[in-house]
């Protein structure tokens, strides 16, 4: 079992190391000048359909004095734009601009070709234990952010 876990572990950290490693130099390569950080700001800003401050902050598992830190740059750099909730006047929406779709559509492109050479390669397409014991990774780190969410 110590076997099991040891490389477990390995597989899990190498993963996510190569993955962002790989995510910025793609970036770079093709021209884009924002950190790994603020392209997954401008993505969770995207993809979320609560686009307050602090939903996002909490999508992004971040104080919002940090993502407000990094709005304000991605504001600067005209990625993002602020705008105040009509309804509640303390509520601080995002948006991202035309400028931040183009990244994300760089981003976007990089992930679908990850996903297709990955299940292509390796014939995942079909490996449904896999699959099943990847959801199961990813829900038992849902629930821990959840309880440390709680505390």
């Amino acid at each position: 079992m110590d076997r099991t876990r040891h490389t477990l572990n390995e597989l899990l950290v190498g993963m996510f190391n190569y993955i962002l490693y790989l995510e910025e130099r793609n970036l770079k390569q093709k021209g884009v000048k924002l950190s790994m950080n603020e392209v997954h700001i401008l993505e969770n800003i995207q993809k979320t359909s609560d686009n307050s401050m602090s939903h996002i902050a909490k999508r992004l598992m971040v104080t919002q004095g940090t993502l407000t830190t990094n709005v304000a740059k991605l504001v600067t750099k005209g990625y993002v734009e602020r705008l105040r909730d009509p309804a509640d006047k303390r509520v601080v929406r995002l948006n991202i601009t035309e400028k931040a779709e183009e990244v994300l559509k760089v981003h976007e492109d990089f992930h679908r070709e990850m996903i297709d050479k990955t299940i292509g390669d390796l014939g995942l397409d079909e490996n449904e234990v896999l699959i099943q014991s990847l959801e199961n990774i990813l829900e038992y780190f849902r629930q821990a952010y959840g309880q440390d969410d709680n505390s």
